[in-house]
């Protein structure tokens, strides 16, 4: 395998997304790093992550609780959120993220969205 493009980590509680997901961002060179729960992630660290994608609908910690202690922990970190409850997406918590994601998404405008928030944060964006 060449030399990744950058880490994206996603966090789903659906172990189908999370597959999808996980093929996806292989098939275009990332390297994924997978989680079904939010705090599955926080455990890892947050070190090497260039791109979260959550979903905001999850026992436990919700994608939104999980944005908040992301913008602590990483500023700057672009943030991706996905749901496949469309009322969701309008609330206000979800203002400082790079975007959302309805289910079922397009999987290109989600990597072409990956790659301009990779670009922006290569230009300083």
């Amino acid at each position: 395998m060449t030399a990744a493009r950058g880490v994206v980590a996603v966090v789903d509680d659906d172990s189908r997304m999370l597959e999808s997901l996980e093929d996806l961002l292989e098939s275009a060179a990332f390297t994924p790093r997978c989680f079904s729960t939010a705090g599955g992630l926080l455990a890892g660290g947050l070190a090497d992550v260039d791109v979260l994608i959550s979903d905001v609908g999850m026992a436990g910690m919700d994608g939104f609780e999980l944005l908040a202690r992301v913008r602590r922990m990483r500023p700057g970190l672009p943030v991706f959120l996905i749901t496949g409850r469309h009322e969701i997406a309008e609330q206000p918590r979800a203002g400082s993220i790079r975007g959302f994601f309805r289910k079922p998404f397009d999987g290109r405008l989600l990597l072409a969205a990956i790659e301009e928030a990779l670009n922006d944060r290569k230009d300083g964006g």
